[in-house]
């Protein structure tokens, strides 16, 4: 993921072995995903209809609220670094050759790893367990253009049947 503070984010996610890709540009979310996504949360009749074509709703839209906060930096840190457990030192590890610290957190089996020299920027969130996964933080202070992606087809309009 791309993440822009305060304006959104675009990338490519994996949710139970189904790729989907994710435009937030403002207060607007766009995914697109293959049959097999767009049949698991919407059924067979949708998935015939969105497959491979980008869906636009609000970010407030309780249905896909989860996958929107993966494009907003602040509720991403907020939805992986709140309500806590008991926290610990990692061991010493390295992100793509830069030593990085750690700190652990054994009620969530997870760890987020910061740049040990240079700013201490979050590098790398690892969670281990059932709900295993890692998100990287790479490009910090680079340039990413949010363009909304054109002929998307609005979610309420589908909801409402027009």
């Amino acid at each position: 993921m791309e993440l822009v503070a305060n304006h959104g984010g675009k990338g490519t996610i994996t949710l139970e072995g189904l790729k989907v890709a994710l435009v937030q540009v403002g207060r607007s979310v766009y995914i697109k995903g293959g049959a097999d996504f767009y049949r698991q949360i919407a059924g067979n009749a949708a998935a015939e209809l969105l497959q491979g074509k980008w869906l636009k709703a609000p970010t407030s839209d309780s249905d896909l609220a989860s996958l929107s906060s993966l494009t907003d930096l602040g509720k991403l840190i907020d939805a992986t670094l709140a309500a806590h457990g008991t926290l610990s030192s990692a061991p010493a590890a390295r992100i793509d050759g830069q030593p990085v610290v750690g700190v652990s957190d054994s009620a969530k089996s997870g760890t987020l790893y910061v740049a040990a020299t240079g700013r201490p920027y979050p590098l790398e969130i690892v969670k281990t367990g059932q709900d295993a996964g890692k998100i990287t933080f790479d490009r910090w202070n680079k340039a990413v253009k949010l363009v909304p992606p054109a002929g998307a087809i609005d979610a309420s309009q589908l909801q409402s049947g027009h």
